[in-house]
Order: C-alpha cells, then structure tokens, then sequence
C-alpha cells in the first residue's frame, strides 16, 4: 500500500523548510536519507540563507535549486555559487565541513529576490562511509532531458530514466527526477528502481488516485506500474533507487551504519577537528539532543 508523508514545518534560524524524511514511520526511500524542501522566501537583509559551518560523515549532500542562487564553502577550498537547475554534490565520506549562504547582492530588500529549493541526503554504501571526502558542481546545461510524453518531460539529476544519463557519478542506484508538465498529463509510468517516491513542490497531482498537496510526498508500493496524474504548472520531484541492505543511523548531521562512528564524530566536531571553512570564523555547536 502506498504511503503518504506530510511535511513538518522547521526553523533553521530564521529560514523555513518543509521537512518530510526522515520521520518515525520512514527513515529512508531508496538511498535518500533526508529531504528538505527551502522556501519559496524572499529575500532581504533580515531574511536570508545563512547556513553556517556545520560537520557531516557517511552520506552525500545534493542542493538543487528551483529560484535564487547560494553560496557553497567548505574545508576543501571549495567556493561555489549555485543557481536554479545546477546540481551541488558534496560527498562527506570521513568528514567535511560546509556553510551555505545567500550572496551580499541578493541581501538588498528592494530587489525582492526569492529562494526556493530543495537540498537532500544520500546515504553512502557501507564500504564507502570513509571514502576522502569532495565536492562537485554540475551546471543545468549537463542535466539531461527524457521525454515521457508530448506533454511530460523529467529532467534527469540523478541516475538514469528512460535513456537518459545524469552526468553526476553516484555511488549507488539513485534517481531523482523533475517533472515539467506542459499541459494537464495523465500516464502510467513505469521504474526500475526498487523504491519510488513523488514529492509535490507545488500544484496539484495524483499518484495511484491518492490526491497529494504541496509538501506531501507518497512512497509507492509497485515502482513498476504507477498511475500519475499532474496538473500543468506544477512540479514534483520523484526520488528512488535501491534500499541499503543493513540499517543507517542518523543523529544531527552525521550518518552511519555504526553508532560508534556518530559518537565518534561528534567528540570530533566538539574539539574542533574536522577541519575549518576558508573566510567563516562561525560554527554550529553541537546539539543538545542524546547521542545514539
């Protein structure tokens, strides 16, 4: 049976997300860890995106935005401006720090400028939890189109879909799509992937006649035969791929399929071993909550 998520509402600091994984009942789809949906808001001198240097372990960070551009730095050197249909893929590995940021000139609350998107975790294979940790940008131009149908088409971001290859390398199967309706669709689509899930940014659709709005996602239970149904002007996004074979723990910003690890990197993040962001003198602490 299919299954529906509601997004909950989070405040990172004066910046509203939707987030829907990972919850009680669904810690992951595929190998998509963590899901959040940024914005749509506009920006001004007290409204921004200000992220600052934060740790991760063991998973895969994909930012992707749909309004607005964002500024990546993390203790690699990496200084990279992203904007709307580019893809940012951070892999953590053993550990990495990063902070995301609005750019100064999008700052001027006379500009009106807005920011919406979505950022995302992946968890890593186990045998790659401690891969040399890097960072990648993949500008809009790259990412492929599959034509579904006259009236359908999906950008590929991740993965392959209908013969149609992302040209950013995962380290497992990984899909994630999105749909651009040019008129009201109706298809029975069809995946390779052993789970699916459709996320409605905005609009309106249906999967397997369960009517979703914006902010829920539905896991579907037969990725081989979907019946979908999407309004124009809207947008969804589908994520899938296959399921780790053993569970992953998840604490703050730290993944792992080992509790001690996590324990292990947040000793770290504590004394301030996981290295520095060139030009930020912030930190984020540790939370407060039990480690696992």
């Amino acid at each position: 049976m299919s299954q529906i998520i509601h997004s909950r509402a989070k405040d990172l600091g004066g910046f509203q997300v939707r987030r829907t994984l990972p919850v009680a009942h669904r810690r992951a789809v595929g190998p998509f860890v963590f899901f959040d949906h940024m914005g749509p808001m506009t920006l001004d001198e007290n409204h921004a995106l200000d992220v600052r240097p934060h740790p991760h372990i063991g998973l895969a960070t994909v930012t992707y935005l749909f309004e607005g551009q964002g500024f990546h730095r993390d203790s690699l050197g990496s200084a990279q401006i992203i904007k709307p249909g580019d893809i940012n893929w951070m892999t953590a590995g053993r550990g990495i720090v990063h902070s995301e940021r609005t750019p100064e000139e999008d700052r001027k609350a006379q500009d009106h400028r807005r920011i919406h998107g979505v950022q995302i975790w992946i968890g890593l294979p186990k045998q790659d939890e401690e891969c040399a940790p890097e960072f990648t940008h993949w500008p809009k131009e790259l990412m492929p189109d599959a034509i579904v149908s006259p009236d359908l088409s999906a950008k590929v971001l991740l993965g392959e879909f209908m013969g149609k290859s992302s040209p950013v390398k995962t380290k497992s199967r990984t899909l994630f799509l999105d749909l651009f309706p040019q008129a009201n669709v109706q298809e029975i689509l069809a995946f390779n992937e052993k789970e699916i899930a459709f996320y409605l940014v905005d609009g309106r659709c249906e999967v397997n006649d369960e009517i979703l709005e914006p902010g829920d996602m539905i896991v579907v239970d037969n990725p081989g035969q979907i019946a979908f149904r999407m309004d124009a002007l809207s947008r969804v996004m589908v994520i899938g791929g296959e399921p780790f074979p053993e569970p992953r723990f998840m604490w703050w910003n730290f993944v792992s399929s080992r509790k001690e690890r996590i324990r292990e990197a947040a000793a770290d993040w504590e004394a301030q071993r996981m290295g520095k962001v060139p030009e930020e003198s912030e930190w984020i602490p540790l939370p407060k909550d039990p480690l696992p």
